[in-house]
């Protein structure tokens, strides 16, 4: 689980609460019609934007995002050099019972045990790489619009409170809960897209950035132990992944077993 997203949400969230409870109550700031027009509206929106399949996907995308934790690059490295020896002891199809951290680097290795050719692991991980980039871009791009939709129907609002209330000026009583959907719109618009929908987006993109970063390391790892490469050339070779610092300080550990 994502726990800096979660811990930055749930701050935001708790800061504002604290402010309003605070003033003079939480009531005053819960308004139905500007609720409709901020929320139900911009999920239409939305909707109207996108297809139905790429919304849900969104939100799948979402979901995953927080629930699964990817591995850390050296964490990445630790497991593919210990398949990378067993591969090289036992042969692949000693690979064949163990589990992985990543579906989509156990897939490649599954290629390997069933013997497929070196272009074809290429194709078929490269495939995935870009169908899994894709739906993270797609997820990111929902977000985001809902991001730019939230302040605009929130100013729609607005424009409608302040119409209601400019033609009701005769009736005093009519001023004030209109004047509440023309300031209360703008705020769930802000809040909308300030605190939710532009975080999720951005990380996101976070997520989509370093996910292809570790499927391309995975990809090397695959083709590497598919061509009996050694273990330590292959620890080689994917310290490029890594930090500059981390592959200085890994780089200095080498040295010191060697030495």
């Amino acid at each position: 689980m994502d726990l800096a997203t979660l811990i930055g949400l749930f701050g935001a969230a708790v800061i504002i609460a604290a402010s309003i409870a605070l003033g003079d109550g939480p009531l005053v700031f819960v308004n139905v019609p500007s609720a409709l027009i901020v929320f139900a509206g911009s999920l239409f929106v939305v909707l109207a934007k996108f297809s139905v399949t790429q919304f849900l996907a969104a939100v799948s995308v979402a979901a995953r995002a927080f629930t699964l934790r990817l591995p850390s690059t050296e964490e990445a490295i630790a497991e593919i050099l210990e398949v990378a020896q067993v591969a090289r002891r036992q042969g692949v199809l000693a690979l064949e019972s163990r589990t992985y951290s990543s579906p989509y680097f156990g897939a490649g290795l599954r290629l390997l045990i069933d013997g497929s050719d070196r272009d074809t692991v290429q194709q078929y991980l490269e495939r995935e790489r870009v169908l899994t980039l894709d739906h993270n871009r797609w997820g990111e791009k929902v977000f985001r619009a809902f991001g730019d939709v939230g302040p605009a129907m929130g100013m729609i609002g607005t424009l409608v409170g302040l119409v209601q209330m400019l033609s009701n000026m005769a009736d005093p009583q009519a001023i004030g809960p209109a004047m509440a959907v023309a300031l209360l719109t703008t705020l769930y618009g802000a809040v909308l897209a300030t605190m939710v929908c532009i975080p999720i987006a951005d990380k996101l993109n976070l997520r989509m950035s370093e996910e292809a970063r570790l499927q391309l390391l995975w990809t090397d790892a695959v083709l590497a132990i598919q061509s009996g490469t050694n273990p330590h050339v292959v620890e080689q070779l994917l310290s490029s992944y890594l930090p500059a610092d981390k592959k200085a300080a890994r780089k200095d550990k080498s040295e010191a077993e060697a030495a």
